[in-house]
């Protein structure tokens, strides 16, 4: 193995490691609304801001880190958020008041912000075209991951040590990778300022990009809303599941991740909007079928699929903005973490709203039909001719 392939490895294993524990900390407090609710003495509905605090202002910083990132460096722009992220979360671990906690799950979210779109970027100019979507299917594992990872590890920590030493644990390790980020990733070249402003006046005319914004709100909106309602119908009848049994559940997930890190090599064999399209289909099904199951192993295996959906649509979905946002590829990816984490924060307010209302629909063929609107949105997606024969 040559030394270059050695570096390239290295860098994917530590941008995987950054998707996973930075994005961890968004799922931090969906298994454990109920506990904030009871140990803060607030409502259910009131708790669950402790994680759209975050999401909004994750979405509202991945629209300043990403062009400030042209100007000081993606590296730079890292390691700093790494370290503003371990502070905020380590001193969660002291928070005495509800109120306290909303503010440093609001710095949380926008020292998490640095992360997210200047990873992507970063990896679009530091790994050769053939390398590219591969490297993006693995980031976006550790996207996906962190999904389950940190509902599990919350839940886990929680029942162990209590909800404070969630924060301790992972303020600890978000240091660790700030040091990982400084030792073994190099700076990527500083991008064209100038040129990139130039861009920026038609990068909303390209009616394909528009319509992968328009599947990109919907896709952690459904999915956080989906593991947000997860917690309640759980332990509800006709499941009445234990603590353990929900974790499990939670982790079994995991399995559906699996298809993401092929992503890349699907994408260049059928092209990305196919991909997208098939993910999309998935997801529809599966939460089609979650509103009617009522058996803890059908609920388990259904949410597999659902969860592969996903694995499908995040790749292809981040690889098909960077090829449409082309030079503008930066503010591109921007703009979809700033969307794409709107629909975060909207997702467990929507889910415990529409569970507190008792709605005859359920939540999940709610969430089956925003997903419906994305998958035919995405019939009228093209590729940039460009980047497919660069597939062939």
């Amino acid at each position: 193995m040559s030394q270059q392939q050695r570096s390239y490895r290295l860098m994917t294993a530590n941008l995987f490691s950054g998707a996973l524990l930075v994005l961890s900390a968004l799922y931090f407090t969906v298994p454990i609304i109920q506990v904030l609710s009871q140990e803060f003495s607030v409502s259910t509905s009131t708790a669950a801001w402790a994680g759209t605090a975050f999401s909004a202002f994750f979405a509202i910083g991945c629209l300043i880190y990403g062009p400030l990132s042209t100007r000081l460096g993606r590296k730079r722009v890292m390691v700093a958020g790494l370290i503003g992220l371990a502070l905020a979360t380590g001193l969660t671990f002291f928070t005495d008041s509800f109120a306290m906690l909303l503010l440093l799950r609001c710095l949380q979210g926008a020292t998490a912000s640095t992360f997210s779109p200047v990873a992507l970027t970063y990896a679009g100019e530091m790994f050769p075209p053939s390398k590219r979507v591969t490297v993006i299917g693995f980031i976006s594992t550790g996207f996906l991951m962190s999904g389950i990872f940190g509902q599990v590890s919350a839940s886990v920590l929680t029942y162990w040590s209590g909800w404070e030493s969630l924060f301790l644990v992972f303020g600890c390790l978000y240091a660790l990778l700030a040091l990982c980020f400084v030792m073994f990733l190099p700076e990527a070249p500083k991008a064209s300022v100038r040129a990139q402003q130039k861009a920026t006046g038609s990068l909303l005319s390209n009616r394909s990009l528009l319509l992968c914004y328009v599947v990109t709100i919907t896709v952690l909106l459904c999915f956080v809303g989906t593991y947000s309602a997860l917690e309640f119908h759980l332990s509800e009848p006709p499941f009445s599941l234990q603590f353990s049994e929900i974790v499990t559940i939670r982790a079994v997930g995991i399995v559906g991740m699996l298809l993401c890190p092929f992503a890349g090599k699907l994408c260049r064999r059928f092209g990305m909007p196919a991909i997208l399209r098939t993910g999309l289909a998935t997801s529809v099904l599966s939460l089609i079928l979650l509103g009617f199951v009522k058996q803890e192993l059908e609920y388990a295996v259904v949410s597999v699929f659902f969860v592969s959906g996903i694995a499908l649509i995040v790749p292809s979905l981040i690889a098909l903005i960077g090829e449409l946002g082309g030079s503008k590829r930066a503010l591109a990816t921007s703009l979809y973490t700033f969307i794409l984490f709107i629909g975060a924060s909207l997702g467990p307010i929507t889910a415990i709203a529409v569970i507190e209302q008792e709605w005859s629909l359920s939540v999940y063929h709610i969430f089956a039909g925003l997903f419906l609107i994305s998958l035919l949105c995405s019939l009228f997606v093209r590729q940039p001719e460009a980047a497919t024969s660069g597939q062939r």
